[in-house]
């Protein structure tokens, strides 16, 4: 950004105006994620339900770091905003607020969340977050997105990391079982992203972004959706010796059910037919939530696991 663009006025806003603009910086609805995922990681990791004011202070402290990322991301990428459809309704891309503003908005909110987190949960989670925050902002944002069609399955890293935060938060260490959720989100977000991608593919190119379906064939793009979203169950189920049959049976069904869509979306598309990628993206989201809500209801419930415990 240029130093007249760190200074641009924003236009006079109510009161009500300006603080929606700024929740809106943070991304509430990409925060959701951090919810899905982090309480099933606790629970599992507690064998149980762990103190609630634990699991609060996790999910505030862990918002708060999710928030300054979104923040920052939004400050790197105001000149991608202003011209994709898709977000030209972000804060910065419609100068609702100051640039220099959401810079220090989202630096302040990332101290606060260490701070936070390293005062109510562990110094470790408080580490995971600000190392989150980092690598989404220096890696992600500043390096891959703009430079590689590979950008959304290592800039996805960071969406991995509520799990692990929500695990060390409860053991202060970091176990197999938190990394095999890691690799599920991890192997989960390409397909997921790329079906968005490919719904809004000609707002990425007109932004520069080399999003996979930007550079290859629309059946290029779903094969890679469908190698993804088999590895990605393969990975849920991985889980089963430290869970019982509660969480392999729905881990194992709507797995079958994400694979399928996944196969069914690739033989259109190599009918050259018309294409739902938005159905295929928001079927993906209630996918990943019934994995971790089975997890949920499994460490709850307590029954004896299938194989080993940890």
């Amino acid at each position: 950004m240029s130093a007249d663009s760190l200074v641009a006025e924003a236009p006079s806003r109510t009161p009500r105006q300006v603080v929606g603009a700024y929740v809106a910086l943070t991304k509430p609805r990409v925060i959701e994620l951090l919810l899905i995922t982090t309480i099933p990681a606790m629970l599992l990791a507690q064998h149980g339900l762990p103190p609630l004011w634990l699991i609060a202070c996790t999910l505030t402290g862990g918002t708060l770091a999710a928030g300054s990322a979104n923040a920052l991301n939004c400050f790197v990428d105001a000149d991608i905003d202003s011209v994709m459809k898709r977000t030209a309704a972000r804060p910065l891309a419609h100068n609702a607020i100051p640039p220099r503003n959401a810079l220090i908005f989202g630096v302040v909110l990332g101290v606060v969340s260490f701070a936070f987190l390293w005062f109510f949960v562990n110094l470790m989670s408080a580490v995971f977050a600000v190392a989150t925050i980092l690598f989404y902002i220096f890696v992600y944002t500043l390096v891959l997105k703009r430079r590689t069609s590979q950008n959304i399955i290592w800039g996805g890293m960071a969406g991995c990391m509520p799990v692990i935060i929500g695990w060390s938060a409860v053991t202060g260490t970091v176990e197999w079982p938190a990394l095999v959720m890691f690799g599920v989100i991890f192997f989960w977000t390409p397909p997921h992203t790329w079906a968005l991608a490919m719904k809004f593919k000609e707002d990425y190119a007109r932004a520069g972004v080399p999003m996979l379906p930007v550079v290859a064939t629309a059946q290029q793009v779903t094969r890679q959706i469908v190698i993804y979203s088999w590895v990605t169950v393969v990975c849920t189920l991985a889980l089963a010796p430290v869970t019982s049959w509660i969480y392999v049976s729905v881990a194992a069904l709507s797995g079958v059910w994400f694979a399928v869509f996944a196969h069914k979306l690739h033989n259109v598309v190599r009918r050259g037919g018309s294409t739902n990628t938005m159905k295929f993206f928001h079927m993906s989201n209630l996918y990943l939530m019934l994995v971790f809500c089975g997890l949920a209801v499994d460490a709850v419930v307590g029954l004896p696991v299938l194989g080993w415990p940890f």
